[in-house]
């Protein structure tokens, strides 16, 4: 048997939601309104998942990033309030319902700044008691791909490296799991990324689908979970968590 699993930590794009899609459609309108001309799709995808002040000025060389945050407060939230982005599935929601009732704590670990999670951590949102903690750019000190990224989740919960699992879906994301020591499952749902592109990595899982996630965390820490049923539907707003 293997060890413990006691914490699932995982990532907010692509894996916890689908988002790649309605961000290129955000951004392209947040630079459709201070003037700029429209970023392809392939340079999206190019530089997806990166944080996002770091990818723009890739993504539309010249750009005033200042302009550009300014405007992306706006259309972000008027993304979130017409449920746009960052919709959480009810089947998702279920799977945190179930690996919560196997015992294990759930966290978010993202690179996204404060701004853009503030809506998923607002105290109505179908997360707000759900998770054990929010770690984002604005209370870690290092940003994945850097393993220290797991730095403070480590140190405020006291568990070893080897009883948390991430699940992302980035070979970024499995880069600064495997540097922290934590077991890493790569999330395929999105269809941006091919098990090709994580070849440099250790990959303990590959999943199609979020939901698989309850069956294939059981099965690298040897145990069968039970299914329950799910305590809430819809995702619109956000989640008052803060980091303990």
């Amino acid at each position: 048997m293997g060890h413990v699993i006691r914490a699932v930590v995982i990532d907010v794009d692509d894996t916890l939601c689908l988002t790649e899609a309605v961000c290129f459609e955000l951004e392209n309108e947040v630079l459709a309104r201070i003037g700029r001309a429209p970023m392809s799709r392939a340079v999206h995808l190019s530089t997806w998942g990166e944080p996002l002040l770091e990818a723009m000025p890739r993504r539309s060389p010249g750009l005033d990033l200042a302009a550009f945050e300014s405007a992306y407060r706006v259309v972000l939230r008027e993304y979130v309030t017409a449920g746009l982005l960052d919709v959480i599935a009810p089947e998702n929601l279920r799977t945190l319902d179930e690996l919560a009732a196997a015992g294990r704590s759930l966290m978010l670990l993202t690179s996204r700044t404060e701004t853009e999670m503030a809506h998923l951590m607002a105290p109505d949102h179908a997360l707000a008691d759900r998770l054990a903690a929010v770690y984002h750019a604005g209370n870690m000190r290092f940003r994945k791909p850097d393993a220290r990224a797991f730095d403070e989740l480590l140190a405020a919960t006291g568990l070893e490296p080897r009883q948390c699992l991430y699940v992302g879906d980035s070979p970024g994301d499995a880069q600064a799991a495997n540097g922290a020591g934590l077991r890493f499952v790569a999330c395929m749902q999105s269809g941006v990324r091919r098990r090709a592109d994580f070849g440099a990595h250790r990959v303990d899982a590959f999943i199609d689908a979020f939901p698989e996630l309850t069956t294939t965390v059981a099965r690298l820490e040897g145990t069968t979970p039970e299914p329950v049923e799910s305590r809430a539907g819809a995702s619109g707003g956000g989640a008052g968590v803060t980091p303990h």
